[in-house]
């Protein structure tokens, strides 16, 4: 089973590679009531805490997330002892030692998130080639962003009438080209919500996108309410600007 999951998620690192644009020869992916959206967006933490179990249960066996470090998890509502107990569950090469040699230890806080593979020479060896495109940014580099990437992981169904798919494809109606190699993926692997959130399909979608724009941007809530403190500064001291031009020409007469 565990082998199975790992080859199904391989595949996936394929069709999330695809294309940056998301449009050419596909279904526009249709807007979505994102929390994490506009000026006062914040993000849903309790599903993107869900997300974080979608992606380390099922993406991680395929797909890396090199720029986030396990202490950014604290940005999700987790406090030190369980961003260590997270850490702690991965292995990660370290050294040299004293007498030279490289060991292994529990990965910390401090360290970014550990990949599955231990080079890009491996991962292209698991995946026949193709080199599984790291999860960071992906939300940010995919045309259509979160919208996208919940709506391919939505998109599977049976190919339209007169449509043939070769032996091994898969349809899915917001993919480039539409026909891809990998399967139904959240429908073949489920995870087991810690919070008793039932794992359908469509919820794993949505809480493994919300992981992943939260990934792509960890600080986004500490910046939207730095830029409101700015801008409500602003406006005070623009008040008391004018209070104090008023004040200096006064009695000047024109």
């Amino acid at each position: 089973m565990w082998k199975r999951a790992c080859v199904l998620a391989a595949l996936a690192c394929v069709a999330l590679g695809g294309p940056a644009s998301a449009s050419e020869g596909a279904t526009h992916p249709p807007a979505q009531d994102w929390e994490f959206n506009g000026l006062f967006g914040t993000f849903d933490l309790a599903s993107a805490q869900r997300g974080l179990q979608v992606y380390e249960q099922i993406c991680h066996a395929c797909h890396s997330l090199n720029h986030v470090a396990y202490r950014h998890l604290g940005e999700l509502g987790f406090n030190e002892d369980e961003v260590a107990a997270i850490a702690a569950n991965y292995q990660l090469s370290d050294g040299p030692d004293e007498n030279g040699e490289m060991f292994d230890r529990p990965a910390e806080g401090s360290d970014f998130f550990v990949p599955f593979f231990a080079n890009e020479e491996a991962a292209r060896a698991g995946n026949g080639g193709a080199y599984p495109p790291d999860l960071s940014l992906i939300v940010k580099a995919r045309s259509g962003g979160a919208d996208y990437i919940y709506a391919f992981l939505t998109g599977f169904e049976e190919p339209p009438d007169g449509e043939e798919l070769p032996a091994g494809r898969y349809w899915n109606e917001y993919f480039p080209g539409h026909q891809l190699a990998m399967p139904n993926i959240l429908d073949v692997n489920t995870v087991e919500y810690t919070d008793g959130t039932e794992p359908t399909h469509a919820q794993m979608a949505w809480d493994v996108t919300n992981f992943l724009a939260w990934a792509a941007e960890p600080q986004m809530m500490e910046r939207k309410q730095m830029g409101l403190k700015v801008v409500l500064f602003l406006l005070v001291f623009t008040a008391l600007m004018y209070a104090v031009k008023r004040k200096v020409w006064a009695n000047v007469h024109h």
